[in-house]
């Protein structure tokens, strides 16, 4: 070995013992950022993050914003989002959640999660003031600062820190009280708006919508999906109260055509600018091709005020998109997809792309649903395309009880087609193996019901 070989190994093992005690750190911090109040007991106000945001000098002030909501597509159209914009050479934060892997993943700077050292380094500088309001809160009887929120405070301070131009926020729950909402977003996206989280956006459509519809900041721009006509109603309302231009799916710009292709899909949008065709775009579904054409225009909209942007950016920018955890296909021989899909709606999206991008012969679900969520419903909307269902359980005390989620698939399945393991990896083992039992090929396996539980099996399958 020569004399620089045997330096270039210490090198890489001194950056490989400083990397792993930063990692070591950050689960430390993760740790106890994780003893706060969690992410799924919501107090529907966002008075704290908006005092601690005063107290650092209001971070989320320091670039522009592009704020997105809905029921379903948040994430997948704020990558989408950020990607564009990366490409045409801004600077990119963005913040999204749950994470799959690592919750490093929440805050990305240029595409990529934060370093463990700057994940920490960003906890120390902005915990004080989170501290400070934390005593506030207790005087008034109030709670302190939730998991989540501290999460944002850590982003906003993050993206400011960078510095980066523009930050993609993507909601955790609603709208109007989300934490996130201190940020003025200069562009407002809403995806499809349906039923979920009922005990905390309201019992009905309508409800919610109003909620979601309180991102919409006085003089911003709105780039509304299509909705349903009482939904689009109460938006379109809230818009006018704010004097927010409204850009509309189906009124204003359009999917013109959509070719389904090796890989993913060719897409034809129609934004504010003009035509953009033969887009290739390495993800399934008319829903991602929606998703797409939303985050197209809301960068036409923050860059140009909705002028063209260059065509040959904007195919870059959609061939490297993605999404993890949305019809990704995690294993080969046989075929194993994960799909974050959790309510009816992206269940059904969800369903409609199968179709289209895969033929299977004979498909077995690995299913599991948080308890809050509409077990019935998601499962009615899968039963038309399982052979049969392997019925689990994510590794977390929101999850549904496998056997109380298996009495409810055996109505909507009959006995006979539905398997109950509470081990996810037993559960996909099993479902490999009946997938296979009547076909030599076209076997498939699909995890479902819950995003948790995606994460749990992209980390059980190999995926990083």
């Amino acid at each position: 070995m020569t004399p620089r070989d045997r330096e270039r190994r210490e090198a890489d093992r001194r950056a490989a013992t400083r990397d792993a005690a930063a990692r070591a750190e950050a689960d430390e911090v993760y740790r106890e950022i994780l003893r706060r109040t969690p992410e799924h007991e919501i107090d529907p106000s966002n008075r704290r993050v908006r005092e601690v945001c005063e107290l650092l000098g209001d971070p989320q002030r320091a670039y522009r914003v592009v704020h997105l909501t809905g029921t379903n597509g948040k994430t997948s159209t704020s990558r989408m989002v950020e990607r564009l914009l990366r490409e045409h050479g801004l600077r990119t934060g963005r913040f999204t959640s749950p994470h799959l892997t690592r919750v490093n993943e929440r805050i990305a700077i240029d595409g990529e999660p934060i370093d463990d050292a700057t994940f920490v380094a960003t906890y120390r500088d902005v915990l004080p003031y989170v501290e400070m309001v934390d005593a506030r809160s207790a005087e008034r009887g109030e709670p302190q600062l939730s998991f989540f929120e501290v999460f944002v405070v850590m982003a906003f301070a993050a993206f400011a820190d960078a510095p980066v131009d523009v930050a993609v926020v993507e909601v955790g729950m609603g709208g109007s009280w989300d934490a996130t909402n201190v940020a003025d977003g200069d562009v407002a996206v809403i995806t499809p708006v349906g039923m979920d989280h009922e005990q905390w956006l309201g019992d009905s459509v309508l409800d919610i919508a109003a909620v979601k519809a309180g991102i919409v900041k006085d003089g911003a721009t709105l780039v509304l999906a299509e909705q349903s006509e009482d939904v689009e109603a109460v938006i379109l309302q809230v818009a006018a109260e704010r004097g927010a231009r409204v850009v509309r799916e189906g009124v204003d710009i359009s999917v013109v055509d959509r070719q389904v292709a090796v890989g993913g899909q060719v897409l034809t949008l129609r934004g504010l600018g003009g035509v953009y065709a033969d887009i290739f775009m390495p993800l399934h579904g008319a829903f991602q091709a929606q998703n797409a054409l939303l985050a197209l225009v809301a960068v036409e909209v923050l860059l140009t005020g909705g002028a063209a942007l260059d065509g040959d950016v904007v195919g870059a920018a959609f061939d490297d998109a993605s999404s993890p955890g949305r019809l990704e296909v995690v294993r080969s021989s046989p075929t194993v997809l994960v799909d974050g899909a959790h309510n009816p709606a992206g269940a059904t999206a969800m369903v409609a792309s199968l179709d289209e991008a895969f033929a299977f012969e004979r498909l077995v679900g690995v299913v599991g649903v948080m308890a809050d969520k509409d077990p019935e419903g998601i499962l009615s909307v899968l039963e038309p395309e399982l052979a049969e269902i392997v019925v689990t359980q994510a590794g977390t005390a929101r999850a549904m009880p496998a056997d109380e989620l298996g009495q409810i698939a055996v109505e909507v399945f009959g006995e006979d087609r539905v398997h109950v393991v509470e081990r996810l990896d037993a559960a996909v083992a099993l479902a490999v193996e009946r997938a296979e039992s009547e076909v030599e090929r076209g076997a498939g396996v699909l995890v479902t019901g819950s995003i948790l539980l995606v994460a749990e099996a992209r980390v059980l399958l190999g995926r990083p």
